[in-house]
């Protein structure tokens, strides 16, 4: 019997740009029979009080018995505070873990948007680089205190500066392509979390 999982986030989590079978937590779901994807609620543009008001309010109505979480770039994006994005950060941990549990909740890391081809189009590069990595932190230290599963793509993100082909038609979001790379990692570390 295959797990209910939903996955949490922005554009990272809905494929902005890329076809359905092409996002990451549809492959996620391809590769690993245990895993039933019934909702991607990844939206474009989403920060992390988004994700609080208008993702977690579905969770009581799609019962999730595994959940992923990707969010901070918009967060970045539109300047929130790093203490708003904690704030926001711990109540949607919470929220996760009172839904699934710890031991069937993870996330993942946000990817580095500044080495993409239009990247530059939304901020200073290495600002805005600092910021992602500064949530990330945030992220990674807010989940493993909760005893869940951190999987850091942060490293594979930075290979679209000289792969075009990791880069989507718009110039900015991962293509299919460079998603299958997180799930390269992303796969092993959910296979042990289940167990």
């Amino acid at each position: 019997m295959a797990l209910r999982y939903v996955a949490l986030g922005d554009s990272y989590t809905i494929g902005t740009a890329i076809d359905a079978g092409g996002r990451w937590p549809n492959q996620l779901a391809a590769r690993l029979p245990s895993l039933d994807l019934v909702a991607n609620l990844g939206v474009n543009g989403f920060t992390s009080r988004d994700v609080i008001e208008r993702e977690l309010p579905q969770l009581e109505r799609l019962r999730p018995e595994v959940l992923s979480l990707l969010i901070g770039v918009n967060d970045v994006v539109q300047r929130v505070p790093e203490a708003t994005y904690r704030a926001n950060v711990a109540v949607i941990l919470d929220a996760m873990v009172r839904h699934v549990g710890a031991a069937r909740a993870f996330v993942v890391t946000t990817p580095d948007y500044t080495v993409t081809p239009s990247g530059a189009a939304f901020g200073d590069p290495a600002q805005q680089s600092a910021g992602i990595q500064a949530n990330n932190a945030i992220l990674t230290e807010a989940a493993t205190a909760r005893d869940m599963v951190v999987v850091d793509i942060f490293d594979l993100s930075l290979r679209a500066a000289t792969d075009r082909s990791l880069v989507a038609d718009d110039g900015l979001h991962p293509s299919a392509k460079q998603y299958a790379t997180w799930v390269d990692r992303i796969e092993p570390a959910v296979t042990r979390m289940l167990g």
